[in-house]
Order: C-alpha cells, then structure tokens, then sequence
C-alpha cells in the first residue's frame, strides 16, 4: 500500500504559521500544496543571492522592490520563496499580502538545481512570471600574483536546456 498525501492552500499554510506550527523564518515552502523543506545555504549561495540583489536594485531603482528570500503569493497552492523577486512598488505596498506577480524571479542553485529547473520553473511558468533565471553556482580555487592562496567564490552563469513547463487545462 502507498502513502497517501494531502494537499494544502496557500490560506491553511498561513494559517500554520500564524498560530506558530511553523517559525517565521523556517525553511519550509508551500509548492502545488505540498509543504517542502528547502536545502540549507552555503556561503557561495549565499553570496551569490547578495551579488544578485545588489545589481538588480542598481539596474532597477525607483518603483521596484527587489526582494530576498521572501514569499510569493503564486495562486492557491504556492507560496514559494525565490531567492530574490523583483516586483513593482514600494515595501509598505506589500504590508498586508505578498506579492502575487513578480517581474523577474532568481533562483541560486547550489545543489537544487535539477529541484528548481523541474518543479519550481514549472510553477512559476504556470502562474506566468514574465522572467525567471535560475544561477547555478561553483567554487574553484584561484591564485592572484603574489598573494597566498586562497579560495574564492566565483559565479557562472551556464545556459541550460528550458525548463520543462507544462501546460495547465485552461477552463
């Protein structure tokens, strides 16, 4: 005999967290109504995301808030929280609900890569985000002209093959 699962919305997920089932700040995400554990961050994901923010709040200034790691409000049965999402308006805009259209969304991929390119693209195709990058990450080691060795993080971005979206049953 399988296991059996049951879906949630996005409302009995906020609803968990309201009534402090789950932290805040807790690495769980809400994904096609299932609750998902995301994957602890390295210091290169990390510095990745920073590096990323930084130059999407200078590419993109006044009236957009780019935001790190927050929820998404995709549809009924997602809230997922991309790295970073670039959203139109202000901070207090967003003060009663997230945001449920971002522009652009990026996901740094340290070791979820096949994760956020089979599912997580998926969805953010289905609920129709404009543009969506997902970073994958390597560390290597590099030796600068008379200074000791040291390891540094360097980021990449490889072209991939598309994400295999699929297609939802219009009604």
């Amino acid at each position: 005999m399988s296991a059996r699962t049951r879906p949630w919305t996005r409302a009995e997920y906020e609803r968990l967290i309201e009534i402090g089932v789950f932290r805040v700040d807790e690495p769980v995400e809400l994904l096609g109504g299932q609750l998902i554990v995301s994957e602890p961050e390295g210091s290169a994901h990390y510095t990745a995301v920073l590096l990323a923010e930084e130059a999407l709040r200078a590419a993109l200034g006044a009236g957009w808030l780019v935001r790190t790691q927050g929820p998404i409000a995709l549809d009924d049965e997602s809230e997922p929280e991309p790295d970073i999402a670039a959203v139109p308006g202000r901070a207090r805009d967003y003060s009663r609900a997230h945001p449920v259209r971002p522009a652009l969304v990026v996901e740094v991929a340290e070791t979820s890569l096949a994760h956020d390119r089979a599912y997580k693209g998926s969805l953010y195709a289905l609920d129709r985000v404009l543009e969506v990058y997902r970073q994958p990450i390597r560390m290597r080691r590099r030796r600068s002209a008379g200074a000791t060795p040291r390891s540094r993080c360097s980021i990449h971005r490889r072209p991939s093959r598309p994400w295999p979206w699929r297609a939802r049953a219009s009604s």
